[in-house]
């Protein structure tokens, strides 16, 4: 058995993520378990997308590289308006959500 299939054994025996994923895969502090439940979650957030057309809300945080969504968006929306990319911006607004 090489070496990097030994580590990959132990971090999986460990509920730990391997190198090996870590390296090729989104950021995360979760253990191997949850880590591969919200990859789970996260290819069924894309696949809904592509098969059903935009989502009408993001999930941004699971992406694995949320700037390049946002600069895709202004992208698109320069080009639709024909606007210079370097004349947008985006503007958010954090609303309190209070359970009753």
């Amino acid at each position: 058995m090489s070496d990097d299939l030994d580590k990959l054994g132990t971090s999986m025996f460990n509920n730990q993520v391997p190198d090996a994923f870590a390296k090729v895969g989104f950021l995360s502090l979760k253990p191997l378990s949850s880590w591969i439940n919200d990859l789970n979650d996260r290819i069924s957030f894309i696949t809904k997308w592509i098969d059903h057309s935009m989502p009408p809300a993001y999930w941004l945080s699971g992406f694995f590289f949320p700037q390049a969504f946002f600069t895709g968006a202004m992208q698109n929306y320069a080009r639709k308006h024909v606007v210079a990319i370097d004349e947008l911006d985006f503007e958010f607004k954090i609303y309190d959500e209070i359970e009753p």
